[in-house]
């Protein structure tokens, strides 16, 4: 296998670029929903961390994704993303030491600076995609994103145990300040990746007919469509881990060590299945292993919400990584393989919004229905409507069940 072939070392940038900001958001997020959880004591305050980040994502996602595949490079996105995150790496580091805010308004000081993270967010991904379509062949792409995956998993797991450890052996400033630094680096790592790519549109479209462009390509594809819901609805219901620092905190009875330890414990599955798909894509039966794979997740949601070992809930949690690797691997790859290289930043876009914003939205969910339903009901409901999504995309999307990538 030798995906590098092709300007390996821009790939290799891009990979580290993509490390750096893993690492900086995982660290950021842990230490937010800590500082939050500690201020107010609220399972809600925890989900509204996710409302103020999606708002923003989804009002300028599709905006960035016809920015990126018409004006500027996209290396300049990319960078631009990484200084906009270390803004607000710098705000929260001046909060925690007290130069700005104070008691009474931390709260909202944190959920401004969230505000920003969803705008950057919305530049990364179609940055990091459209440049990962122009660095490798199309015959790279399986194996690639596999390895992507794994890169982006390996961020997953350190970031949160960094963050964690960082809090409770040193200081909330000290996370901050580390995850700043991390956002200087990825931007400097994106803006020296050298490689040629394709000039700005010179006429392009209006930008709202451009993203109709987008969103009529991806809601006519049923194989697109079809795993895009499938994973927006399974994060949306299945957002456990926005409700750890609750359940570290009341139920298990430690500290943000553990909470560290176990936001990465999904990625560590995920993570050891991204290095086995680099070796052995999925080809025959996609569709199928995809549905499997969002449906073993949901049982895995169901199982954590009922245990009160914090042991057996790092297992099941690392568990449902293994599971939602296969499906991150899968969809990313159907998505590189399927869509022309003049959308790319579009429809890298809608996936976002797809899948990022559910992200967001279902710890919104996991926080309304913690504060409705207690905090182990909502869990486990979380995970049941993960599993009647899996049987309803199952009946309506033949094409995508029915998928082989070798074929498509």
């Amino acid at each position: 296998m030798n995906i590098f072939r092709i300007h390996q070392y821009a790939f290799l940038k891009l990979l580290s670029y993509r490390v750096f900001m893993v690492l900086a958001y995982q660290i950021m997020a842990v230490t937010v929903g800590w500082h939050i959880y500690e201020i107010t004591h609220d399972t809600l305050a925890l989900g509204l961390i996710g409302l103020a980040e999606v708002v923003p994502y989804f009002s300028f996602a599709l905006f960035a994704g016809h920015a990126v595949d018409h004006y500027f490079s996209r290396r300049f996105f990319g960078a631009l993303a990484a200084v906009t995150l270390g803004i607000n790496a710098l705000t929260l580091t001046a909060l925690a030491m007290g130069w700005i805010g104070s008691s009474t308004n931390a709260s909202l000081w944190i959920y401004g600076s969230i505000m920003l993270t969803g705008i950057e967010r919305a530049f990364i991904a179609p940055s990091y995609n459209t440049l990962f379509a122009i660095i490798l062949p199309r015959e790279s792409y399986a194996r690639a994103s596999a390895l992507g995956s794994s890169t982006f998993q390996a961020g997953l797991i350190i970031g949160p145990a960094i963050g964690g450890l960082l809090v409770g052996f040193a200081s909330k400033t000290a996370a901050y300040s580390i995850a700043m630094l991390l956002c200087l680096a990825a931007a400097i790592v994106m803006w020296s990746i050298q490689v040629k790519e394709p000039p700005p549109v010179i006429n392009s479209p209006p930008v709202f007919a451009s993203i109709g462009q987008g969103l009529r390509f991806v809601f006519s594809n049923q194989i697109i469509l079809g795993a895009l819901s499938l994973d927006m609805f399974a994060v949306l219901f299945g957002g456990a881990v926005a409700m750890l620092p609750a359940f570290i905190h009341d139920i298990y009875h430690y500290g943000p060590q553990s909470l560290g330890l176990l936001r990465a414990a999904p990625a560590m599955g995920a993570i050891m299945t991204g290095i086995w798909l680099a070796r052995h894509p999925i080809g025959l039966h996609a569709g199928r292993w995809l549905l499997a794979s969002v449906a073993g997740f949901g049982v895995c949601i169901i199982g954590f919400g009922l245990t009160s070992y914090i042991w057996l809930a790092g297992f099941l949690l690392m568990l449902s990584g293994v599971f939602d690797g296969v499906s991150v691997v899968l969809r990313t790859t159907i998505l590189q393989l399927a869509t022309p290289d003049a959308m790319r930043g579009r429809v890298s876009a809608i996936n976002g919004i797809f899948i990022g914003s559910s992200n967001e939205l279902g710890a919104f969910e996991s926080g309304l229905t913690a504060r409705l339903m207690g905090l182990i009901p909502s869990v486990v409901f979380g995970g049941v409507m993960t599993l009647s999504i899996v049987a309803v995309t199952a009946k309506i999307s033949p094409k995508l069940r029915q998928l082989n990538l070798h074929h498509h």
